[in-house]
């Protein structure tokens, strides 16, 4: 059964985040919100985590994952960026973006697109997302919170629990959250190619 964190959504309480870190860094998979919509949320290594995310969307291998991180620092360790690609993201980040690059040696092999080697990256504009990616001190395996034969991510912290209280370990919930999906900018290719709208504005890769 998922435990259920209340968590304030402009001053995160310090005790209940590292709670729910505890459990991330337990090999344990949390449903948390973001600036776009819910994600399923686990450590970089659980194997176990990865393979029930999988599970939940019914995702092939050529999905792409996405490494949730702190700051501009933290995703530079994991993906090759070029100055050109280093300014654009650099200028749309915090926000409701998913970039696709060159995965660099530190990400594990399971985690990249099996054949183009990149990853997913972003930098979410949440409070709560914030704290835990602190708390943590590393990316967070993730991927939106959209399940099989549904049309839209769900929303509500207390439906999430009840449909998914049996296969994740904690359901973080901080009131409303962002509806849509991020935008995704394929740069593995060095020029930027929206292969999803969504949340964030288009207009400045397009």
């Amino acid at each position: 059964m998922a435990k259920y964190f209340d968590v304030h959504p402009d001053n995160p309480q310090r005790r209940t985040v590292g709670q729910v870190v505890d459990i991330v860094r337990s090999d344990g998979l949390v449903a948390y919100p973001t600036d776009s919509c819910f994600a399923l949320g686990c450590q970089l290594g659980n194997r176990d985590g990865i393979d029930r995310i999988r599970t939940i969307r019914r995702l092939d291998h050529r999905h792409h994952f996405t490494l949730m991180c702190r700051d501009f620092a933290q995703l530079g360790q994991f993906v090759v960026v070029n100055n050109a690609v280093f300014r654009a993201i650099k200028a749309s980040t915090p926000g409701s973006y998913t970039f696709i690059l060159p995965a660099t040696k530190e990400v594990p092999r399971r985690l990249m697109h099996p054949k183009k080697k990149t990853v997913g990256v972003r930098i979410p504009d949440h409070v709560v997302t914030q704290a835990l990616l602190a708390e943590l001190g590393e990316p967070m395996l993730s991927s939106t919170l959209l399940l099989p034969g549904r049309e839209e991510p769900m929303t509500q912290g207390w439906e999430i629990k009840e449909e998914l209280d049996h296969v994740v370990e904690a359901v973080v919930d901080s009131g409303d959250c962002g509806t849509e999906p991020t935008t995704v900018v394929d740069f593995s290719q060095g020029e930027a190619e929206i292969v999803r709208f969504g949340a964030g504005d288009p207009a400045r890769f397009e």
